[in-house]
C-alpha cells in the first residue's frame, strides 16, 4: 500500500508525523506498506504550524500519481492562520487534488481539520464524518453528516477528530488492510493503546 501524506505550510506536525510513523512501522512489521511525505509543488521542505521544518519526498501530481491512500493533515483551521488548512481551503489547490485523486480511486483520509479540506473537496457530501472539536460547527455547515466519533470509516473516505487521532486512524487502516496482528505489533512498538473502535459508516 502506497500512502502519500500531503504537506502544506501550517500543517500540524502530529497530524502528519504520527500516521507516517504508524505506516512505516507497519512496513517494518511485514506489511506491504510504505509512506511518503509529498507536496503539490517542488520544494525541499515545508514549515509546520509549530515551526518544525519537514523535508518533502516528492511532488504529488494528482493527474498522474495514484497513491492507494492520501492522508490529509489539518492545522491552524480554527485560528484562520495565514498558513493553515483554512488558507489551503481558500486557495483550493489541495481540495481540487483530493477530489481528482478520490475520483480516480484513491482512498482519502482527513486527520483533525484535514477533514475540512476533504469537505471543501466535496468528498464528504452525504457521508458520515468528524473533525477537530473546534471545527465541528464548520463541518455542520457542509453537506457532511457529522457524527460523534474519534475515527469514522466510510470505506474510501475516513476522518478523525482531534490532533492525536491520526494515531487511531492509521492503526485502524493498518488493521483493516493488513490484519490485527500487524496493527498490534505497531501499537506495541510505539507503546500506544488505541482508544476507540471506529464509527463504521
Amino acid at each position: 500500500m502506497h500512502v502519500a501524506i500531503i504537506l502544506y505550510d501550517g500543517f500540524d506536525e502530529l497530524d502528519a508525523v504520527a500516521p507516517f510513523e504508524v505506516f512505516q512501522n507497519a512496513g517494518a512489521a511485514g506489511a506491504d506498506c510504505e509512506a511518503e511525505l509529498v507536496a503539490l509543488d517542488d520544494r525541499e521542505f515545508v514549515t509546520a504550524s509549530h515551526g518544525m521544518r519537514v523535508g518533502v519526498d516528492g511532488v504529488l501530481d494528482p493527474e498522474t500519481d495514484r497513491p492507494d491512500l492520501l492522508v490529509v493533515p489539518g492545522g491552524g483551521w480554527n485560528s484562520r492562520a495565514e498558513q493553515s488548512a483554512w488558507a489551503e481551503a481558500e486557495k483550493g489547490e489541495i481540495p481540487d487534488a483530493i477530489a481528482v485523486l478520490h475520483e480516480a480511486g484513491t482512498t482519502v483520509a482527513g486527520v483533525c481539520t484535514g477533514g475540512m479540506l476533504l469537505a471543501r473537496a466535496g468528498v464528504l457530501d452525504g457521508r458520515p464524518a468528524v473533525t477537530h472539536g473546534g471545527a465541528l460547527s464548520d463541518l455542520r455547515q457542509t453537506a457532511a453528516e457529522v457524527v460523534e466519533a474519534r475515527v469514522v470509516d466510510d470505506g474510501d473516505v475516513l476522518t478523525a477528530g482531534g490532533v492525536t487521532s491520526g494515531l487511531d486512524l492509521s492503526l485502524h487502516v493498518v488493521e483493516r488492510e493488513f490484519g490485527a496482528e500487524v496493527a498490534d505489533a505497531v501499537s506495541t512498538e510505539i507503546e500506544y493503546e488505541r482508544r476507540t473502535d471506529p464509527f463504521d459508516g
